[in-house]
């Protein structure tokens, strides 16, 4: 369930992002910085306008003793004997974040890029993005960084009481960390498109950092995947399969990531669901006949192309291996093992061609415009706007294409 929300945090949603641009940013968390300097003695005239120029020389990388994880802090205003509160932002590496602290006089935390997490001792937990604010008021103990799939940055205008700007506690363990990232996921699922349901959205991050070997973004994605709802074997089987496509060294990195994944929550007392295990394949037909008919129904008609008569082999292991072995196993269906297939594809470069061929394909099996859709959302909020953009303008170049009731043909592995 998703945690609960406390009055004294409110999130000040912004939709556009010149309202941020004109607002003068933030605060530190964190005293021993680099200053920032105005470009004439402040002293010379108190009525004078004062600029503070950017210089990236004068950049700070958080200490390892009060965060976890890359960070990056750029001074931008001190204060001064008119405003008790100075500015500045700070940029968080995946999975980085502060230690426990807090402000005397409060703190203002505006998100200008990526997606931002913060949480409080009593177990709230707020996911904000670009062009949302948090106040945090005086004295609350808190954190705040980045989530596991990408970078964030922030502007923090934090005020300064009694000569005091932060106090500093422990440092957020991994464990406490991964379970705040576990909550909004869950939370952030249930508003998503309706039509794409919860297991595909999980699904998708976890193929997506297999493709890609990204393994500290895949821990995230399983351990979000499994609390969820995704069986232990859903996800083997989603492993598995993207061998044909990311092939073996990520297949089995992601599976041995899994592994420990599933050792460690069993030692903290998780037992997950084992899930449905795969009937054997039929004794009465070979994995060239069985794929056969199983690539014919996923494209829509024969496969065809020039790559068969270019390299017979290779269209015998597609049919017997790929589209026999692997897709004629019954724990995962053909829109699931599609949805799985488009997310590694669009985390990997130029296979733009085997993209669309596999949109075409989720169509032809059932998958929905709308759900496509949802799938693409998910590739933006865990995966990379990138990513995201390019998958949608694949998918936009076939759809007009498309009649109403098929998508087209071709080949495809």
């Amino acid at each position: 369930m998703p945690k609960k929300r406390a009055s004294w945090l409110q999130i000040h949603r912004r939709n556009k992002m010149s309202i941020l641009k004109q607002t003068l940013a933030l605060a530190l968390i964190i005293a021993p910085l680099a200053k920032a300097e105005p470009t004439h003695d402040a002293g010379s005239a108190s009525s004078a306008q004062i600029a503070y120029r950017f210089d990236p020389n004068n950049s700070v990388k958080g200490s390892e003793t009060l965060f976890t994880g890359d960070v990056q802090v750029d001074r931008l205003f001190p204060s001064n004997e008119a405003i008790h509160f100075f500015g500045a932002y700070v940029t968080f590496q995946p999975g980085a974040r502060t230690a426990w602290h807090l402000h005397p006089a409060g703190q203002h935390m505006i998100v200008t890029q990526g997606v931002a997490l913060t949480g409080t001792r009593d177990g709230t937990i707020i996911r904000f993005k670009a062009g949302d604010t948090v106040w945090c008021p005086p004295d609350v103990e808190h954190w705040h960084g980045a989530t596991p799939e990408a970078s964030m940055t922030h502007l923090v205008i934090t005020g300064i009481k009694d000569g005091q700007n932060v106090i500093w506690r422990e440092k957020v363990t991994d464990e406490q960390y991964l379970s705040a990232v576990a909550s909004t996921s869950e939370e952030k699922a249930m508003n998503k498109n309706p039509s794409f349901s919860l297991k595909y959205q999980a699904i998708v991050p976890i193929a997506a950092f297999t493709a890609s070997g990204d393994l500290a973004k895949l821990k995230s994605a399983l351990i979000a995947g499994l609390d969820q709802g995704l069986t232990v074997n859903e996800i083997k089987e989603v492993l598995v399969q993207l061998y044909a496509y990311a092939g073996f060294p990520r297949s089995l990195n992601g599976i041995s990531t899994f592994m420990s994944v599933l050792e460690a929550r069993k030692a903290n007392g998780i037992n997950d669901t084992p899930g449905m295990e795969a009937s054997p394949l039929p004794s009465n037909r070979s994995s060239i006949d069985l794929g056969t008919e199983n690539q014919t129904r996923l494209i829509g008609a024969p496969a065809a192309g020039a790559y068969i008569a270019f390299a017979p082999a290779i269209d015998q292991f597609l049919k017997g291996h790929l589209f026999g072995d692997i897709f004629g196993r019954d724990n995962l269906d053909f829109q699931t093992r599609e949805v799985a297939t488009i997310a590694a594809l669009a985390n990997m470069d130029g296979v733009g061609s085997q993209l669309q061929a596999h949109f075409r394909i989720g169509l032809n099996v059932g998958l929905t415009k709308a759900q496509l859709d949802g799938l693409i959302e998910v590739l933006a909020d865990k995966v990379g706007q990138s990513q995201s953009a390019n998958a949608a303008k694949l998918l936009m170049e076939i759809l007009p294409r498309e009649s109403p009731g098929g998508a087209g043909k071709g080949s495809s592995r």
